[in-house]
């Protein structure tokens, strides 16, 4: 079977709670298989990764360590991870209450250049919080997803950004603050930002959400946007 001929089917994963580098060799392995099949011209579907992890703060490629506000010490003490990972972007945290999706996807199947396949990642995550009443947003000059964020000193980011992809397959993704514990950003300049806030469905909307009806949600979005069928 051609490669074209596989298309957009996806086939999904709900990890759960999971280690962060747990889930990043997991992504690897599924980049891998992608890639070697592209490049023998064999079929391959697609992924799509749900899951949550333990405390940990992750640094992309062209990140600042400046960005990590506390030392080794205090890291150890609060029980948090500090993993430099190949993603773009700059530091960011994970953790229990977030909803984490990492897309391993060929995009040629999608017809999707890099810039559209962020685009896309927005804009399921803005009809998501479109279902809970909130008016999702992008930042231009930055990725993910905000509110307000044209109103200086009210923008707060809900879902943060950050992709690596090599011939058109992704693999990282996307972190969507559910039930997350803000706390845990004070210690970071979120995604190098040292003049805007963080939040999350819990935060907003007043209330602990339903991880798992909020997950389905962010799948049937993403389904709905990207146009995925059952691998």
């Amino acid at each position: 079977m051609n490669q074209d001929k596989i298309g957009k089917n996806t086939i999904i994963n709900k990890l759960g709670m999971i280690e962060y580098q747990h889930a990043w060799d997991f992504q690897e392995r599924l980049f891998k298989q992608l890639m070697d099949a592209k490049l023998a011209g064999e079929a391959s579907p697609n992924y799509l990764i749900f899951c949550e992890h333990p405390h940990v703060y992750t640094l992309g490629k062209s990140g600042s360590e400046n960005n990590l506000l506390i030392n080794n010490r205090q890291l150890r003490q609060k029980n948090v991870s500090f993993i430099k990972t190949n993603r773009g972007g700059d530091i960011t945290y994970h953790g229990p209450g977030q909803i984490v999706g990492y897309p391993i996807l060929n995009l040629e199947n999608f017809g999707l250049g890099i810039r559209d396949y962020v685009g896309l990642l927005e804009e399921s995550i803005i009809k998501v919080l479109v279902d809970f009443g909130l008016k999702g947003e992008r930042l231009p000059g930055a990725t993910g997803v905000w509110l307000d964020p044209e109103i200086r000193g009210k923008a707060r980011k809900i879902c943060a950004i950050g992709v690596k992809a090599s011939r058109y397959i992704t693999m990282h993704g996307f972190a969507f603050n559910v039930n997350t514990d803000l706390n845990f950003f004070n210690y970071i300049n979120p995604c190098g930002f040292t003049d805007k806030k963080v939040t999350s469905l819990q935060h907003e909307l007043g209330q602990t959400m339903n991880f798992d009806m909020v997950q389905d949600k962010v799948l049937g979005k993403m389904t709905e946007v990207f146009g995925f069928t059952p691998g």
